[in-house]
């Protein structure tokens, strides 16, 4: 038995009606969710403290979390841990034909060029006809505020980022968010949903001027 198939089986264990754990059996998508993503920072805080068996063990907790999801959706009736894996293979090998076919790439940017065109296919594909479209709800207000810029540039509308006067460099910007957040504090407002607030009217304002094109 590989160690992927030992840890299928003992999540089936634990989600098991006869014998399992009360915990685990108790929990749906919507309660795993926010360890998912509590998980995913903790990855990201063991790579920022160059701490490697800490990254080991919370790759572990990270993937553990899409065993959860998957054994629940294989409960489900709605899709299972193999068919995660075939998905994810395919899209990797879709999204880099200068590996796995014939297409010439060759610089890094060229790639990234070719790779949000190809997601914007995949986007189209689903349906998604705004450049707004698909960005989640869920990621934290700043990184959400980021993309929505990032779309809006990509999609050549004319209210992108707004320019800058002067020269900003990561210093700078972490002392205007910094500034920004003791202004909320002092004025007793929630920085996050003020940025979440924002977010919204820009992606509003951004879907009405792709209307007018």
């Amino acid at each position: 038995m590989s160690d992927v198939d030992r840890l299928l089986e003992i999540m089936a264990r634990l989600r098991d009606p006869r014998g399992g754990c009360p915990w685990d059996l108790e929990q749906d998508f919507a309660s795993i969710a926010p360890y998912t993503i509590e998980e995913a920072y903790e990855v990201d805080d063991a790579i920022r403290r160059g701490d490697f068996p800490a990254l080991r063990d919370e790759l572990g907790d990270l993937l553990l979390q899409v065993v959860f999801h998957a054994q629940m959706a294989r409960e489900a009736g709605h899709f299972d841990f193999g068919e995660v894996v075939r998905g994810i293979c395919d899209k990797l090998v879709r999204r880099h034909p200068h590996v796995f076919g014939d297409a010439v790439v060759e610089t890094a940017q060229a790639q990234t060029d070719a790779w949000e065109r190809q997601k914007s296919a995949e986007r189209a594909a689903k349906g998604e006809r705004s450049a707004m479209d698909g960005v989640p709800l869920a990621l934290p207000a700043l990184l959400r505020a980021r993309k929505l810029v990032s779309r809006a540039a990509r999609a050549g509308l004319a209210d992108g980022a707004p320019p800058a006067e002067d020269p900003l460099t990561a210093r700078r910007i972490g002392e205007m968010l910094f500034s920004a957040a003791a202004l909320a504090e002092r004025a007793g407002i929630d920085p996050e949903a003020a940025l979440r607030d924002a977010n919204a009217d820009y992606e509003a304002r951004m879907r009405e001027l792709e209307t007018r094109r």
